[in-house]
C-alpha cells in the first residue's frame, strides 16, 4: 500500500473516532396497522381523527406517531385464484368478476397501484409479477384451467414473501372454494408469512355447495382465522352480481382505511417474538379492524448515546 493511502486512512480513522463521541444513534422500527372503522349498522366510518384511536402493543398503549386518513399509500395486491379440480364449474364466472374488479381497482386508484396474481391447485403459479396493465391480466386470466389439488397455504406463503420488500400497503384477495389439501407448508407457516408481509386478507369463498355436508368447514374456518389476524374480512357470495358486490365491498374497504403508525416503547418480551396490537376507539358503537399483531424483538427504540 502506498505512504499516502496510509496517511488519508489513518486521518479517516481520527475523523470517525472524534465524530463517535458526539453521534446520537436512534434504533428506528416504525410498525405500521391498517385500519377500517365500522358503526353498528356495518357502514364504514371514515371520519375519525387521530385523536380517536388508542393503540396498544402487548397491553402497553404507545404513542400513534404517523397517523393517515383515507390513506392513498399506493397498493400492492396479491391476486390469489383457486383453480382446483373442484372449481371447474364456476371457474369462468369467477375469472370474469376477478377481471372486473382488476379494471374498478385500477380507475380508482393511484397510479402506483400494483396487482401480482397467482394461480393455485396442486402447485402455485405466478402469472404476472406487480404491474399495473390491466391487459396483461386479463390475458393471464383467459388461459386459466382447472387442475387437481388445492396449495392454498403454499400460495399465500408465496406472496406474501413476494410482498415483504414493497413499498405502501399489502393486501391478499385469495378466491377459493375451500381449504387446503396439497401444501408443503401450513396453517401457521401462511399466517405469520402473511404477517410478516404486513397484508391484509380478503378470503372470497366462492362456494357451490351450501350444506354443510358437502363444504370444507376447516377450511373455511382456517381463512376466517386468517382474515380475522390480518384486519381483513371474509366474503361467502355465489356468482354472479353478488361475486361483483363482494369485490365492490372490498375497494371500498381499500379506499377508507387508516394507516396508524408507532414506534414501539416500553413493550414486555413477546412469547415467541410476536407482539399482540390492539387498536380502540373511544366510541362503543365503533368496531375497528387491524391486524392483531406482528412478528419482531423487544426492543425500547428510544434515542441513546453511542459508548466510546
Amino acid at each position: 500500500m502506498r505512504p499516502w493511502s496510509i496517511a488519508v486512512s489513518a486521518a479517516a480513522l481520527a475523523a470517525l473516532a472524534l465524530a463517535q463521541e458526539t453521534v446520537i444513534r436512534v434504533d428506528v422500527q416504525l410498525v405500521r396497522v391498517l385500519a377500517t372503522v365500522k358503526d353498528n349498522a356495518g357502514q364504514l366510518v371514515g371520519s375519525l381523527g387521530k385523536q380517536d384511536f388508542n393503540l396498544y402493543d402487548n397491553g402497553v398503549r404507545q404513542q400513534i406517531a404517523v397517523f393517515e386518513h383515507h390513506t392513498e399509500q399506493p397498493l400492492s395486491v396479491s391476486m390469489m385464484v383457486d383453480t382446483s379440480g373442484s372449481t371447474a364449474k364456476e371457474l369462468h364466472y369467477e375469472l370474469e368478476s376477478v377481471g372486473r374488479f382488476l379494471k374498478a381497482l385500477f380507475a380508482e386508484g393511484n397510479p402506483a397501484d400494483a396487482v401480482a396474481l397467482y394461480t393455485f391447485n396442486w402447485q402455485v403459479t405466478r402469472h404476472n409479477f406487480f404491474t399495473h396493465n390491466h391487459s396483461s391480466l386479463e390475458r393471464s386470466l383467459k388461459n386459466l384451467k382447472a387442475e387437481a389439488g388445492t396449495s392454498l397455504y403454499d400460495a399465500i406463503y408465496l406472496a406474501g414473501r413476494d410482498l415483504e420488500t414493497r413499498e405502501g400497503r399489502h393486501v391478499m384477495i385469495i378466491v377459493t372454494d375451500g381449504g387446503d389439501t396439497t401444501s408443503a407448508k401450513d396453517f401457521h407457516q401462511a399466517l405469520e408469512a402473511a404477517q410478516m408481509a404486513d397484508a391484509v386478507i380478503y378470503p372470497v369463498l366462492v362456494m357451490p355447495i351450501t350444506n354443510d355436508a358437502g363444504r370444507n368447514i376447516g377450511g373455511e374456518n382456517a381463512l376466517t382465522t386468517m382474515s380475522a389476524a390480518t384486519g381483513g374480512r371474509v366474503f361467502a357470495p355465489s356468482v354472479g352480481p353478488a361475486l361483483d358486490t363482494a369485490f365492490a365491498e372490498i375497494i371500498k374497504d381499500l379506499r377508507t382505511q387508516y394507516l396508524l403508525g408507532y414506534y414501539p416503547k416500553d413493550v414486555p418480551p413477546a412469547a415467541n417474538r410476536f407482539h399482540r396490537i390492539e387498536v380502540r376507539t373511544g366510541r362503543p358503537d365503533l368496531r375497528v379492524s387491524a391486524r392483531n399483531g406482528y412478528y419482531g424483538d423487544a426492543v425500547d427504540f428510544r434515542s441513546r448515546k453511542q459508548e466510546k
